[in-house]
This record gives C-alpha cells, sequence and structure tokens, in this order.
C-alpha cells in the first residue's frame, strides 16, 4: 500500500504552549522519529492559525505533494474549521486534516516541561497513525426552507421576527400567553436611561401585529418538532380563545361586563384584578381578549354568557364552542427566545415576603410604579392609602447564593439602583440598598450609580441575615427590621423601614428542560439552554437550525436580550440566503449486513438521528439529523454502526501510536497493535 505523505505543524500558541511544551524539539522529533511512518515534514510556528501559519500549510501541500496534514495546536473545537479551510484551499480534502490539541491536553494541565514534551510526543505519534487512515469526505448538501419559527415573543424574540422579517423572509412567531411583549410589558422605566418601557415595546409590538411577513400565533404552544435543519416539522396547537379573532373589535365592552372577576397573578403579579374573559394589558397584541376558561362562570356552571349577550358585534365574536387548532408548518429554521422565571422569593422564608405585609417582590414595585398598574404609578404600602417614609431594597435575592442559585442575574443591581431612585423621586423616602457587590459593566451603568449616590441614597455592603416585625428596640415598632452585618465597619446593624423590596434574579423557565428535550438542544446544570460555544458561537446549539436568544441562554438585561435577537436573526438569514446548507459529514453509518433491528440505537440517540425500516428490519440513520456523537456506536451489540472518521481501525491506530512501547527510536514500528479489533470487540 501506497504510504501517504504527511505533514506535521506544531505551533506555539504564544507562550499558551511553547512555555510548557519545548515545541522545538518536538518539531525536530516528528520530522526524524516519523519519518518512517510517513511524515516528510514538520514545523513549528508561533501562531499557526495566523494567515502566515496558513500559508506555511498551503505552500507544503502544493510543493511537497501532502496527501495528509497533522495540526498540534489548540482544541479543534476552536480551530479545526480554520485548518481544514487552509487545507482546502490548497486543494486537499479538508477531512484528510487530523487535530492535536496540545493547549488543552498538555500544555494547560501539566507544569513539567520534560514530561509535557513527551506527553505532546506521544500525541502526535497517535495523530500520525490516525491520519493514515483518514478517508476524503463531501459535505452533506441539505435544501433550506425559508421560512423561520420564532419561540417566545418577549423582547428578543420580537427583534429577531422584524430582523428576519424586515429582510423579506416569513417568520412564524409563536407566544404562549395571548399577547406579546413578554416581561418587558410588565416594568415602568428602563435603566439606565429610565425610558418608558411601554414606549419603547409598544411599536415594535404594533409592527409584528400587522407585518405582512410575520404569522403570529399568541395562546399557543409548540407540542413537537420533527426533522432536521432546512426542513423542520412543527406542530402547533392553537388553544381556543372563545373569541372569533375575524370578527372582534377589541371594543372591551366583554371585559366591563364580565361579573367574574378575579386577582390577576401574572400580568400585575397579585396586586390587580381582571375578568375572566381578559386583555393582558392595554397596549396588548393581538387587542383580542381570551376567555379564562377555569375562572368562566359558563363554563363552570353553564350560565352566565353576560360578554356574549353584550358583544356588540355581528355575528357575534364570542364563541364558547371554539376549539383548540393543531397546525403543521414546515420551517428552516427555529429561534428559541422563551424567556425566564424571576426567582419565587417565598422561597427565602426569612425575608418574610408572603408573610409581612410590607414586602413587595420586585415585579410588584414594577407594577407600583406604572402609570397603568393599580395604584396608577403611586409607590403606597399594602393598605393603599399610606407612602413609605423610608425603604430597604434588598439585592441577589435568589442570585449569587449556593442554596439557590450561584449565578450572577446580571440585572439585580442596576434594578434595585432604579427602584431607589424612582422611590427617591417620587415620595422623598430615606432609601437603604442592602448589597454583595455592585456590579454596573455597561455603558452609562456606573454613571447611573454615581448620580443614585448623589441622590443621598445609602448602601449597607452586607447579606441580609432576615427581615422582621418583632420590634426589640425604640423606634422600630410597627416597621419592618432588615438585619444585616454592615462588613465596612463589621458590625450586625438593625435598620427599621416601612417597605422592603427583594429584587428578585433570573431563572430559567420552569420547563426549560421539557422544551431542550421537544427542541433536541441541552440545558446547563443551571437550566438555561446551552449554546454551541459561550464565546465563539452564543446563539447556536448543537442541534444545527436550532438557535438561542436572549435570557433562554442565561440571565441578560434588555439591550443584551435585544442584540442577541439580532444576531440570532442574522445567522438564520445567512443560513436562508445560501438556499441550501453543507452538513458536517462525520456521522454514524448503519452496516446492513451486522444489523439485527433490536432498535437499542434508536432510544439512545440523543438527536433522533435514528429510524427503523420495517421492510428490511434494520435501523436507518438520518445523515442530516445525525451529529457523529458515537453513542450509537459505543451501544450496538452487534457493532453493525459505524463512525466515519472514528472506526475501530482508526482509533486502534491511534491508540498504537499513542503507546510508547510501539515504538522504536527511530519511529518504525516494532509490532502489531498489542490488541486486534477482533479482540477488543
Amino acid at each position: 500500500m501506497k504510504q501517504e505523505r504527511i505533514g506535521v505543524y506544531v505551533c506555539h500558541c504564544g507562550s499558551n504552549i511553547a512555555g510548557t511544551v519545548d515545541v522545538g524539539q518536538l518539531s525536530s522529533w516528528a520530522a526524524d522519529a516519523l519519518e518512517k511512518r510517513g511524515v516528510v515534514v514538520a514545523r513549528d510556528y508561533k501562531f499557526m492559525c495566523s494567515s502566515l501559519g496558513q500559508e506555511l500549510i498551503k505552500s507544503d501541500i502544493v510543493e511537497l505533494s501532502l496527501t495528509r496534514v497533522v495540526v498540534a495546536a489548540c482544541s479543534p473545537h476552536l480551530h479545526e474549521k480554520t485548518f481544514r479551510t487552509a487545507c482546502q484551499q490548497a486543494g486537499l480534502n479538508p477531512y484528510l486534516m487530523e487535530m492535536v490539541s496540545l493547549r488543552e491536553h498538555v500544555a494547560w494541565v501539566h507544569s513539567d516541561k520534560a514530561l509535557a514534551t513527551q506527553k505532546a510526543k506521544a500525541l502526535i505519534s497517535g495523530a500520525v497513525e490516525r491520519v493514515a487512515l483518514h478517508e476524503p469526505l463531501d459535505p452533506i448538501s441539505v435544501p433550506i426552507e425559508a421560512t423561520t419559527l420564532v419561540v417566545g415573543a418577549g423582547i428578543s424574540g420580537i427583534q429577531a421576527a422584524l430582523e428576519i422579517a424586515d429582510a423579506g423572509q416569513k417568520v412564524v412567531l409563536v407566544e404562549r400567553e395571548p399577547s406579546i411583549g413578554g416581561h418587558m410589558a410588565q416594568l415602568d422605566k428602563t435603566f439606565p436611561t429610565l425610558d418608558c418601557s411601554a414606549c419603547i415595546l409598544t411599536p415594535k409590538m404594533v409592527t409584528v401585529g400587522s407585518h405582512p411577513n410575520i404569522n403570529l400565533l399568541t395562546w399557543s404552544e409548540v407540542e413537537a418538532v420533527d426533522g432536521f435543519v432546512g426542513q423542520f416539522t412543527v406542530t402547533i396547537r392553537k388553544k381556543a380563545r372563545y373569541v372569533r379573532e375575524d370578527v372582534c373589535t377589541g371594543c372591551g365592552i366583554c371585559m366591563e361586563k364580565c361579573p367574574s372577576k378575579l386577582i390577576d397573578q401574572v400580568y400585575e403579579a397579585g396586586l390587580g384584578y381582571r375578568s375572566a374573559i381578559y386583555r393582558p394589558f392595554p397596549q396588548a397584541i393581538p387587542k383580542y381578549p381570551v376567555i379564562d376558561k377555569a375562572n368562566c362562570i359558563y363554563f363552570q356552571r353553564g350560565k352566565c354568557k353576560a360578554c356574549q349577550l353584550f358583544c356588540p358585534t355581528t355575528p357575534n365574536a364570542i364563541d364558547f364552542e371554539q376549539e383548540d387548532q393543531i397546525l403543521q408548518l414546515t420551517v428552516g429554521n427555529i429561534i428559541l427566545a422563551t424567556g425566564y422565571d424571576l426567582f419565587d422569593a417565598r422561597r427565602i422564608p426569612q425575608y418574610g415576603y408572603g408573610r409581612l405585609a410590607n414586602v413587595f417582590s420586585s415585579l410588584e414595585f414594577e407594577r407600583l410604579c406604572n402609570a397603568a398598574g393599580p395604584t396608577e404609578g403611586k409607590i403606597l404600602l399594602r393598605d393603599g392609602v399610606s407612602q413609605p417614609e423610608s425603604v430597604g431594597i434588598i439585592h441577589c435575592v435568589g442570585s449569587r447564593d449556593r442554596n439557590y442559585n450561584n449565578y450572577c442575574s446580571a440585572i439585580c443591581c442596576m434594578q434595585s439602583l432604579k427602584f431607589a431612585h424612582l422611590v427617591k423621586e417620587r415620595t422623598g423616602a430615606k432609601v437603604t440598598n442592602f448589597y454583595i457587590d455592585i456590579r454596573t459593566p455597561y455603558k452609562d451603568y456606573d454613571e447611573f450609580y454615581q448620580h443614585v449616590l448623589q441622590e443621598k441614597v445609602e448602601f449597607v455592603r452586607g447579606r441580609v441575615a432576615e427581615v422582621t416585625d418583632a420590634a426589640r428596640r425604640p423606634g422600630e415598632e410597627g416597621k419592618l427590621i432588615i438585619q444585616v452585618e454592615d462588613t465596612f465597619i463589621g458590625k450586625q446593624r438593625r435598620i427599621p423601614v416601612d417597605m422592603v423590596i427583594l429584587s428578585a434574579g433570573i431563572e430559567p423557565r420552569h420547563d426549560s428542560k421539557e422544551v431542550s428535550r421537544k427542541f433536541g438542544i441541552s440545558c446547563n446544570g443551571s437550566g438555561f439552554f446551552t449554546e454551541l460555544h459561550p464565546k465563539l458561537d452564543p446563539v447556536a446549539t448543537m442541534s444545527k437550525g436550532i438557535f438561542i436568544a436572549g435570557c433562554a441562554q442565561g440571565p441578560k438585561d434588555i439591550p443584551a436580550s435585544v442584540v442577541q435577537g439580532a444576531a440570532a436573526a442574522a445567522r438564520v438569514l445567512g443560513t436562508i440566503q445560501q438556499k441550501s446548507l453543507d452538513l458536517e459529514p462525520v456521522l454514524a453509518q448503519v452496516i446492513d449486513q451486522k444489523c439485527s433491528g433490536c432498535r437499542i440505537c434508536s432510544n439512545l440517540c440523543p438527536f433522533n438521528a435514528i429510524g427503523f425500516d420495517l421492510e428490511r428490519q434494520i435501523s436507518t440513520i438520518n445523515p442530516a439529523l445525525c451529529q457523529g456523537c458515537g453513542t450509537c456506536v459505543s451501544a450496538c451489540p452487534s457493532h453493525a454502526i459505524s463512525g466515519t472518521q472514528f472506526s475501530t481501525e482508526q482509533i486502534l491506530a491511534q491508540l498504537h501510536g499513542l503507546l510508547a512501547e510501539s515504538f522504536n527510536g527511530n519511529g518504525a514500528r516494532t509490532q502489531s497493535p498489542a490488541f486486534s479489533q477482533a479482540e477488543l470487540v
């Protein structure tokens, strides 16, 4: 068999690798010791990923007729595509290149230079053995359906939908609530500019509701997702509103006449009331109300129909016989912008929320401040009459706390500073902020912090231990007492206030793990959707064609959510404009003659890529869905599934190269592998 001509390229990565590995010795060793294994050139360069480093590889491929390339540098996750592209530009099939992770697997985990260099030699030796068995591959091309599904219509989902629709492409925007807008629709002011939230959001909502390229499905949920990038088949349940959208004018008479009144636990955070037929808020899009079946007198008792009796439209817009609709759509890409849940402060009983009357959650305070809220923007105590003369704001409620959530929620500091300013502005009350650290890292945020300091807002550094109404000292009667250790003075303090605001943190949606399984993506340990790469690709996921945006990916404020929504839209538009997409050909393949039809692999595939051919009674793999993870390869009891570029022969060859006993001083193989394929299985 003709011996391959292999080039080995070792990167210094500045001092990342060269500081721990003797790269000069490594490249000299590869040229000499591995010459008999096919290595015809070995070089080291300071930054192999640079244009000059790539040119070095490309010129060698052409001038030395290289048939295989080994690059010893950083993680393939970071630069494999870079070096594959360089090989392709030089006329070499990009899949005839193998990367060795010297930075992550050697330099960053070892301190002994001699041992690190020895390990690097073993890894390069294994890569040389392996790359000789690589096969040229061609990407799999799939057509792209131009319509995009956006799930979740908060500010991030709205931004993504508008970006795509304004570019002339069709969008299906699905929202589980009766109106779009998400949490932002509940806010009063937005930091640091103190713009009215509704003034910013409402124009975008109106544009979404009337955009010719957006099919808006509110009061709807995605039930199933099948298919693959470019050709997803999505099943959507459009829940019955019991209001005919083609007839309703949104006049609101039905809501006025409904005799069933209940506390609004969602939009008004429990501070206001709504009827059983309701529109979440005055600027809601769409304008059509929805009947709350669980609290409607007619659905509970079979009597009433006041909404229908007073409805002025002809034909009548109220339809008690309306049923859910099941829609099936084909889309090319999906953007998940499903948002977040606020931490429930009741989980920290020592703060008294739900037990002490004048302890408010951050969302409750937002509704108090809002001119369209239950108090018309007046900051009042629970009695609905008294204004507070002193207010305590507790930061990081449920965040940066190993008992609840270890992570920072990104919004709490600025949210609390905004609350302090609004209290000062509207009541003149004394305000004390209780914080762990103040984090104001973005544009104009620290300027806002300095402004609040100038307003004579007090700051106490220390985690609050307790909020109680048990008076111990004069002046504490009828007050809420905040017990805290002031870490600046090293003393315990008891600070009496009239009102306490708990700045609750951001949590993943309660059903995020269920949603992730439905869409074939994953969640991190906290429950937020996992991105493809936290730095280089924070909007894509491991499932091709599915993108994430906003707080579904992790805690962030409104500007960051808007940016990520636009970024996800840009990625989708780039895919649509290509009209077809080349997929990675590194995937699993079924060996028909060996498959027994046991279907063990089908139940294990995390990407639902494995089907079953009933006629032939064997498993089949959809190449557009397969991500080449290898789960099925390792699980198949008949060894009937092979992984492209990860065949048993290739893995054995790499192991053989890794074992120092397999080579003598000049690099010649001294014996056959210590174990054969038959012995291995």
